[in-house]
């Protein structure tokens, strides 16, 4: 017997008589609600959205079989213990069960001529492997590559910061406060691409064993990385954590074989052809190959190499997955750690929480022994000293005394796993919200900016110098608030101005060389376009380089051109989605007009934009939750879209304007009580 509620904002709640048939209804409503969100993504997979979407989408089918998406699933699904395959069965048969029901009311399908197509057992690990194969650094060192061949390695320190896949995520936890009474909490906003549907789906499941609420992945079962048993809570962020790797890889043909130098000799190579449909055009060929470091990716255009790329996930044929079912069943944080022992990738920084005031902060994943410099760049594979020795860092467990805050930062528990992290002003700005005893809410929304070095060029021009339009301008940003508020006309001309100054660095003589060809795969543009990397970095380049000439042209453009207006009119919503359905594209555009975005990349409310090239707003927080260990309904969530993958849904964007304000709702906790269901 099984039931569904959904509360006021179609946040589905789902009784079962056991897990796994609590899974197959996850499965089914997951289906039901998000049948696009989740065919879409299965097809990323298999690299066969081109097929159902068009010629637009070959760059990343092209990857996706290059990189053997779907083989990993496979093999990693085959590895699973028999009670995970079994669970993870239950919810693709609860996927397939819906899926005609929720293609009905999707228009994606009809506006594309597409239908959805059966799930085979793997394919949430694939869906889940989607979104995260581009996740952690491998393009970064693509960029890396790019820098030091056309600036020298020692450039490099120019850009280390968050690229534009990072997550900009926060999550905090409060100790227990005996002197109330009031238990742990955890709060916290993860951030990501702004994609409609949103990639999280809220939700709460229960059967006799356990009753859960959390933030799911449509197309995955359980609760990978934010829920509240009633017992325990966890919530996780990036952290940062370097575990991917890529080799240079010299190959040599034979016929239709394919060898690849190692550290004693020619070695053969797996090579086949696997042919990619294309939605109104001619399919296309791509050759598929694979080293004994891992796939081939990519071709380095500039040196002729082969780019192979080496993940834990392929070389332990796991996942983690055997970790979804233990926490949903957890009641102590040390069960929480217990379950993440299985957790391979993405690596997560986890902070836990239970009722009797234990509060552990975690690193969940493998992260391997090797040479520290595969941790920067692409490295010769024929070298032995580059090879993984075999095993992995020692898992990360430690009790927290206080407050603790995660934002990407570079903290002694994950320290020795990445190298590249945020900087610390988020965190540092977080623990000053805390400190001075704000609300979650607060926290979540704040949108001030560090007085970072691009900030403090500013104090550094002459007023003198200038004409007095921009000697108008400068002392209005000097006076100004640092607040990037939606309705703030002072964050709207600092966006102008920081935007000039960034086109400007174009072509600075330190800088110009980035525009020599890059020599990559379109699919990894986000992370090797120049302009958008040094929009990204000009915090670091303010501080390396003498701008006080750029930055007052700059000051002198905006000063004469229109004005720039309100940071709300310039940092625009922009979720991202593929299009093909006109109703999708109108709800968007009716969207823009209901909500003025506040934040910016390196606020607490990091509403990422990239300085240079576009003022709108692509990644932001996909979710805000405050789990509340003393009384689970007090707990708070929201996410930025709705409960519902339909455009006609009343719940497709129903809680919009309260992410935009900041306001949580509350989460469902009452007695199930929905109509029977089979």
């Amino acid at each position: 017997m099984t039931h569904v509620d959904r509360d006021q904002w179609g946040v589905p709640q789902l009784w079962a008589g056991d897990a796994d048939a609590l899974a197959r209804l996850q499965g089914r409503v997951a289906a039901v609600d998000r049948a696009w969100q989740i065919s879409v993504e299965r097809w990323r997979a298999e690299g066969r959205l081109a097929a159902h979407v068009g010629p637009a989408e070959l760059a990343w089918d092209r990857f996706a079989r290059r990189v053997r998406l779907d083989d990993t699933a496979r093999r990693c699904y085959e590895g699973l213990d028999p009670d995970t395959r079994r669970w993870v069965e239950a919810y693709v048969d609860g996927v397939n069960s819906g899926l005609a029901e929720g293609a009905a009311g999707a228009p994606e399908f009809a506006a594309t001529g597409t239908a959805p197509e059966p799930w085979q057992p793997w394919s949430p690990l694939g869906v889940f492997l989607v979104q995260h194969v581009l996740f952690s650094t491998f393009p970064n060192k693509l960029w890396h590559a790019h820098v030091a061949r056309t600036l020298g390695p020692e450039a490099a320190g120019l850009f280390a910061v968050e690229g534009p896949a990072s997550s900009g995520s926060n999550a905090w936890a409060l100790p227990a406060d005996p002197a109330t009474g009031r238990g742990p909490v955890i709060a916290g906003d993860p951030h990501r691409l702004l994609e409609l549907p949103g990639v999280y789906q809220q939700v709460r499941l229960a059967c006799p064993e356990f009753d859960v609420i959390g933030l799911a992945f449509p197309g995955v079962p359980g609760l990978p990385h934010f829920g509240h048993t009633g017992h325990v809570a966890w919530a996780v962020t990036n952290a940062m954590a370097d575990y991917q790797d890529l080799y240079r890889e010299r190959l040599r043909r034979d016929g239709d074989r394919v060898l690849v130098r190692d550290a004693d000799g020619w070695t053969p190579a797996a090579r086949h052809v696997e042919e990619i449909e294309v939605r109104g055009g001619a399919p296309e060929t791509v050759e598929v190959i694979e080293t004994p470091r891992g796939p081939v990716i990519d071709h380095d255009r500039v040196t002729g190499d082969a780019i192979a790329l080496r993940t834990p996930s392929r070389v332990e044929a796991r996942l983690g997955f055997e970790a979804l079912l233990p926490l949903l069943r957890a009641r102590h944080t040390g069960d929480v750690a217990e379950a993440l022992r299985h957790w391979v990738e993405p690596v997560n920084s986890v902070l836990a929480a239970d009722t009797g005031g234990s509060v552990r902060r975690l690193v969940a994943g493998l992260v391997p022994v090797r040479d520290e410099r595969c941790r920067r760049e692409p490295v010769p594979a024929w070298e032995p000293a580059y090879r993984w020795r075999g095993d992995y860092l020692p898992l990360v467990d430690e009790p927290v005394d206080g407050v603790a805050v995660c934002a990407n930062d570079r903290r002694e528990d994950v320290a020795a796993h990445g190298a590249d992290f945020a900087p610390p002003h988020r965190a540092r700005r977080i623990r000053e919200l805390l400190a001075d005893g704000a609300e979650p809410s607060t926290v979540h929304t704040d949108d001030r900016l560090p007085a970072g070095p691009l900030y403090r060029l500013l104090d550094r021009l002459d007023p003198d110098r200038l004409d007095e339009p921009a000697r108008a301008l400068l002392l209005r940003l000097r006076g100004w608030d640092r607040a990037m508020a939606a309705g703030s006309a002072g964050a709207g001309a600092y966006a102008a101005w920081r935007a000039a100054l960034a086109r400007r660095l174009r072509v600075h003589p330190r800088l110009r060389g980035l525009d020599e060809p890059c020599g990559f795969d379109e699919l990894f543009a986000p992370w090797t376009d120049p302009a958008a990397r040094i929009g990204l970095a000009l915090d670091h380049l303010a501080a390396a380089f003498d701008l006080a000439e750029p930055a007052a042209e700059a000051l002198a453009e905006v000063a004469a051109g229109p004005a720039p207006g309100e940071w709300g009119s310039r940092h625009l919503l922009h979720p991202v989605h593929l299009g093909v359905a006109p109703a999708i594209t109108d709800a968007v555009t009716a969207m823009r007009r209901r909500v003025a975005l506040g934040g910016d990349t390196d606020c607490v409310l990091a509403t990422s934009s990239v300085p240079g090239i576009s003022d709108a707003c692509w990644r932001g927080p996909v979710a805000r939750y405050v789990w509340d260990l003393t009384d689970r309904a007090a707990s708070r969530w929201i996410v930025p879209f709705g409960a519902s993958g339909r455009p006609g849904d009343a719940h497709f964007a129903d809680q919009l304007t309260h992410w935009a304000a900041g306001t949580l709702i509350p989460v469902p906790d009452g007695p199930l009580t929905g109509d029977e269901t089979t």
